[in-house]
């Protein structure tokens, strides 16, 4: 159940939420977009959407009251943008170790079990109007599963949650390819574990992702704004954005 300290501080909780996310570094992230985004471009869209992340799951935790410690796995560990999102969304970091995707997901799990959690919730950042409750609905499956996956559009998977290390999940995986679900599953029962889908979301990718969000806000922007799912910050870089590929166009 790892150290008596930790478990000590974190009785009371029993799930651990884990944000992955890469710096917003030019070049580095969101390179699918590039053309017809610039690197710069790029790189503020996913800073956005880092932030849109660690701001929903606050938010949810709060108002649905989950029981969760959140958590950001960082890549690279030493950039400051992890140390300002630490002390400005209230995060715990971890590096992310491994030299593939898969490896620094199964690490994550392993540090995060280790440490006396029962259950671990793992997304990403590409997914910044994911419904909140599609959280409390992932917690709610592993009442009764091993495992639950939120599927995107694409093949792949938004969230992943498990209430136990699973290290063959994450092996021997063509990552960013639209075999990522199912390769996931069939290794999921080829383990005995028990697993279940939430809701499919659309993450951002490619650039009929991009527009297919460009097109969500613009139709957003005339709803008031308590009922809109876009942050203000998210709302303005795409609008930028879109102004600017039609002008490139």
């Amino acid at each position: 159940m790892g150290d008596s300290k930790y478990s000590t501080q974190h009785s009371v909780l029993s799930t651990a939420l884990v944000v992955f996310a890469k710096a917003p570094i030019p070049g580095q992230v969101k390179t699918r977009l590039c053309p017809p985004l610039t690197p710069d471009e790029a790189a503020t869209l996913h800073g956005s959407f880092v932030l849109d992340t660690l701001e929903g799951t606050k938010f949810a935790a709060a108002k649905l009251k989950l029981p969760l410690d959140r958590y950001l796995a960082c890549a690279p560990a030493t950039h400051v943008f992890f140390k300002i999102m630490e002390e400005r969304q209230g995060v715990t970091l971890i590096d992310q170790v491994g030299d593939d995707l898969g490896a620094r997901m199964n690490q994550a799990f392993r540090t995060l079990f280790a440490q006396g959690y029962r259950q671990v919730l793992l997304m990403g950042t590409d997914v910044p109007t994911l419904p909140l409750d599609h959280l409390k609905r992932a917690l709610a499956s592993l009442e009764n599963h091993d495992l639950v996956l939120g599927p995107a559009f694409d093949g792949g998977y938004y969230l992943i949650g498990l209430k136990r290390t699973a290290p063959e999940l994450f092996a021997d995986i063509p990552w960013s390819t639209d075999q990522v679900l199912r390769l996931t599953q069939e290794k999921a029962a080829g383990i005995g574990l028990k697993a279940s889908l939430i809701q499919p979301w659309r993450d951002v990718d490619t650039l009929a992702d991009l527009e297919a969000l460009i097109e969500a806000c613009t139709a957003e922007t005339k709803k008031p704004k308590t009922e809109r799912s876009f942050s203000a910050r998210t709302t303005g870089v795409l609008e930028l954005l879109a102004k600017r590929l039609r002008a490139r166009a």
